[in-house]
């Protein structure tokens, strides 16, 4: 069980003629020409080097060894890299061989990274905040935005808090809006930010009709919330932000990651979010990603999923009740009560979605969530093959 490798290093030699500075690029089939300086023609065999050189391709991306007396710029991928293909937007960066694959058109799961820093330091996070200066992330973004397909269906963007520069992060929301008027945009938020009206107001005048916020609350207790996101007043902050954005007509979307400490009330937490919360537009209740910080906290926060099932079918049933739209996240089927599978989504993303031996004989594999890749997987004793008369 392995993730697809969409971060890497090339040796000094195997990029040549790019000059020194950041360069991203759009692959595109050697058959046709470049539209513009950013395509790079993506070599798949000895015929595509002359196809290139043909259609006046500055760059070119492939596996292999450049031949002798090609004077295309060259990117070789490192061993191991994920297959790429049209439309893929890559970044590369000559001085130290560095190359991040930004975009992969084929995929329904494309994250940008905003930045790794939050005022959240979250005991399951998966991203791990750092107190850096990165605000070269959002510039990189911006250079890629206008390379995306436009028949992308959706894009998310992360952190980290990706309103720590909320100025300049709406301007990256306006360039969605410009760019991808038909993507879905979703935006992973601990909310505390929008507790400003201004920047409440601000989200709400991107006036993008697909956008939406992913906002965490954890529990329905403050300083149970507070705990889990290592911020005291954060509980307070955030509610207040969902109730801004909301008052402004935005949609959004709850989140609560399921472990030892929020799954074990999250029957209370659902009855508080239908009571005071049944405005929201979704509510997702997710399986943990065991990487970061819940590798560390694993003592802590391990709780197997069979454990919390009585817990996770009371707050489906009370939400569902109340007239919400609710989702599971992250659990495979065979985990679940048979009378909430209905509820579970394919959620994890293609790049780090893996399956385990019990899942091959499996009548309800196509439309399982499967299992995480990254980090140090746990997984759960009720592990089974699912019968084709138990399928949902």
């Amino acid at each position: 069980m392995k993730p697809l490798v969409l971060v890497g290093r090339s040796a000094a030699g195997d990029l040549t003629g790019l000059g020194d500075e950041q360069r991203i690029v759009r692959l595109r089939c050697p058959l046709s020409a470049p539209s513009d300086d950013h395509d790079a023609a993506l070599i798949a065999d000895d015929n595509d080097w002359a196809l290139a050189q043909a259609h006046g391709y500055r760059i070119a991306v492939g596996r292999d060894a450049r031949p002798d007396g090609t004077s295309i710029g060259y990117v070789r991928l490192p061993t191991g890299f994920a297959e790429l293909g049209e439309g893929d937007v890559l970044s590369v960066y000559p001085r130290s061989g560095r190359m991040r694959l930004l975009y992969r058109r084929s995929s329904r799961h494309n994250f940008f990274l905003v930045t790794e820093r939050c005022n959240n330091y979250c005991l399951m996070c998966s991203q791990p905040p750092k107190k850096i200066e990165d605000g070269w992330l959002i510039d990189e973004i911006a250079q890629a935005l206008p390379l995306v397909d436009r028949a992308t269906p959706g894009l998310t963007y992360t952190g980290g808090e990706p309103l720590t520069e909320w100025r300049r992060f709406i301007g990256l929301l306006e360039m969605s809006r410009d760019l991808l008027p038909d993507t879905a945009v979703h935006v992973l938020t601990n909310g505390r930010a929008f507790t400003s009206p201004e920047v409440a107001r601000a989200w709400a005048a991107v006036g993008h009709p697909k956008l939406s916020a992913g906002i965490p609350i954890y529990a329905a207790v403050d300083h149970i919330h507070d705990y889990v996101v290592q911020s005291k007043g954060a509980f307070d902050q955030t509610v207040m932000g969902v109730l801004r954005l909301k008052d402004l007509g935005q949609r959004v979307e709850i989140r609560i990651v399921l472990h030892a400490i929020t799954a074990p009330r999250l029957r209370e937490t659902c009855s508080w979010i239908a009571r005071n919360l049944p405005f929201v537009d979704h509510v997702a209740l997710m399986g943990m990603e065991h990487t970061g910080f819940a590798i560390a906290n694993d003592a802590t926060l391990w709780m197997d999923p069979v454990d919390y099932q009585e817990q996770l079918k009371a707050g489906v049933d009370i939400l569902s009740a109340a007239g919400l739209n609710v989702s599971i996240y992250n659990l495979p089927l065979c985990v679940l009560e048979p009378s909430i599978r209905g509820f579970a989504v394919q959620s994890i993303s293609d790049w780090k979605n893996a399956y385990v031996a019990e899942c091959e004989r499996c009548s309800a594999r196509c439309d399982c969530a499967g299992f995480f890749s990254t980090g140090r997987p746990r997984f759960s004793r009720g592990i089974a093959t699912i019968a084709p008369d138990d399928a949902p």
